[in-house]
């Protein structure tokens, strides 16, 4: 099973693929890099807080690091309403998943495509399938598949998710 490596600021800022050098170069950097649970992540993700809608995912993709700026949608839901993150399956109330979309890379980075994701809005994903952490309300149903098998789940779609991204 794959999983992401310990990585620098530098090695982060270097590896998005759908912005400029600029805009990587002035990126908010996750808090605490080294005590970062590296062992758990299959790609580490963390929210800008500065700005509520945008967060980044970085991942090992095809050998490489490769990172994506990600925005969330402007939905608010009801915390009556419970939904269920694509990538991990873990539900949460309210707004504990968002639909984050991020620009193609490439060509289709100036022509503003997208895709997007529904995805636990901490991107806490690799933590919950491990049972590392736990959602305040909602939670995980409990399926017959082996811990290994929830993590390969969740790993195959984070990457093709970032294949789409990729292009």
């Amino acid at each position: 099973m794959r999983r992401v490596k310990p990585v620098t600021e530098r090695e982060i800022r270097t590896s998005f693929v759908n912005c400029s050098k600029g805009e990587a170069n002035r990126l908010p950097m996750p808090r605490d890099l080294a005590g970062q649970p590296w062992p758990d992540l299959d790609f580490l993700g963390w929210s800008d807080g500065s700005a509520p809608d945008r967060s980044y995912l970085v991942t090992e993709h095809q050998g490489r690091l490769v990172g994506i700026t990600l925005r969330s949608s402007a939905q608010r839901r009801s915390i009556l309403q419970n939904t269920m993150c694509s990538l991990c399956q873990t539900t949460h109330p309210g707004n504990g998943v968002s639909l984050l979309t991020a620009r193609k890379a490439g060509p289709a980075t100036r022509e503003h495509h997208s895709v997007g994701v529904y995805m636990c809005t901490d991107l806490a994903c690799s933590l919950y399938v491990r049972g590392k952490k736990v959602p305040e309300v909602g939670g995980r149903f409990e399926e017959s598949w082996t811990l290994e098998e929830l993590i390969e789940r969740t790993q195959v779609r984070v990457t093709a998710f970032v294949e789409k991204v990729v292009g």
